[in-house]
């Protein structure tokens, strides 16, 4: 090989060794930048806001790298005026930095809903009506009617309501119906791993009211009552079948699995 040939060779190769240095080096330094752009890997928890006034809130997303975004408010008597009631993604899930978590916050004025008429017609249809319209059915008892079934009068805190009243969404409607014969029995539901709210539904629906409520020292917090299961109650229908319509329930309440599971087992 000549002089010039091997000069020309060398040349050439060392132009190409630089160029697959340079490429290297410029795609490791583009994965590098979007990595660091994209914090690739890396996660935050989202904080548990509910419950927390927006300043609140706030801070706390703050402190955890996210960002919050009203999208909702709702009218919750269960919580204070103000404070997160709903927040997605839920907490504990783990989100890039700066994600936002969209939150619902409790309405500081409640919202008040007009009172259809509940009275003349049946106890079901009386009942769909209630939920419909954002009430909660509560207390139902019954008296001495030629009309069956019928509902005989609609009470808020004991008082009798007329219809097209407005009432606060989400208050508590006690009914009062008919019955013509003497004591009828219906079938006692077994409300063991329910949820409170759940109890109450299947309550209405057998014709029965909720008793007393115990909430065992398994409670820590508020979600503790929210999430809490049913592990007890009286009359047990293992060993009362049936009640009277309009018999009430007693019900313990707990987030401790052990005694759920237990209960189940018995």
């Amino acid at each position: 090989m000549s002089l010039g040939k091997f000069i020309v060779s060398r040349t050439f190769l060392i132009n190409l060794s630089i160029a697959i240095v340079l490429v290297v080096v410029i795609v490791f330094g583009i994965l590098k930048g979007l990595n660091r752009y994209t914090h690739h890997g890396e996660a935050y928890p989202v904080p548990n806001l509910t419950g927390l006034t927006i300043e609140e809130a706030t801070t706390s997303a703050a402190l955890n790298h996210v960002k919050i975004e009203i999208i909702d408010s709702v009218y919750n008597k269960k919580y204070e005026p103000g404070t997160v009631v709903d927040q997605q993604p839920i907490a504990n899930s783990m989100v890039k930095e700066n994600r936002l978590i969209f939150i619902t916050i409790n309405s500081i004025e409640p919202e008040k809903v007009v009172l259809p008429k509940l009275t003349d017609i049946s106890f079901r249809q009386a009942q769909v009506l209630v939920e419909n319209c954002g009430l909660l059915l509560g207390t139902i008892s019954y008296q001495p009617s030629e009309y069956n079934d019928l509902v005989l009068d609609v009470k808020l805190d004991s008082v009798s309501i007329q219809a097209g009243e407005n009432v606060i969404k989400g208050s508590t409607i006690e009914l009062v119906v008919g019955r013509s014969k003497g004591n009828i029995k219906t079938p006692l539901p077994n409300l063991t791993g329910f949820t409170l709210d759940e109890a109450t539904v299947i309550l209405n629906d057998a014709r029965l009211n909720q008793g007393v409520l115990i909430y065992d020292n398994s409670m820590k917090t508020k979600q503790d009552s929210l999430n809490a299961q049913v592990w007890k109650q009286l009359p047990n229908p293992k060993f009362v079948p049936s009640v009277d319509l309009g018999s009430s329930v007693d019900i313990w309440l707990t987030v401790d699995t052990a005694k759920i599971n237990e209960a189940y087992e018995k």
